[in-house]
């Protein structure tokens, strides 16, 4: 794993969990990793406060996040869940060893 793929992730996480925490009153929050050959999906969820009918204010955090992931290469997606709560997305490409 590229050492920038792999703290790019860990801010993720970090700065979402941190989110849950301060904004969503959520009573739960899961995080997923997919690590496939060519990209690693990561995935925060929680089931908060946010719904769809209420846009987020994007703060520093997701700007932040949505800078780190460009940087690489990657595409990051941040907003309310269909059926409430708040999900952080982001989709890394991983160079292959030659």
């Amino acid at each position: 794993m590229p050492t920038a793929v792999d703290r790019t992730v860990y801010r993720i996480v970090q700065e979402s969990l941190t989110n849950v925490a301060r904004h969503a009153d959520a009573a739960t929050a899961s995080v997923r990793i997919d690590c496939r050959p060519e990209a690693l999906t990561v995935r925060v969820e929680d089931d908060g406060l946010a719904t769809p009918s209420l846009p987020p204010v994007p703060g520093l955090g997701l700007l932040g996040m949505r800078e780190r992931v460009t940087a690489l290469g990657g595409l990051l997606t941040a907003g309310p869940r269909d059926g409430g709560g708040f999900a952080v997305r982001a989709e890394l490409p991983v160079e292959r060893p030659l």
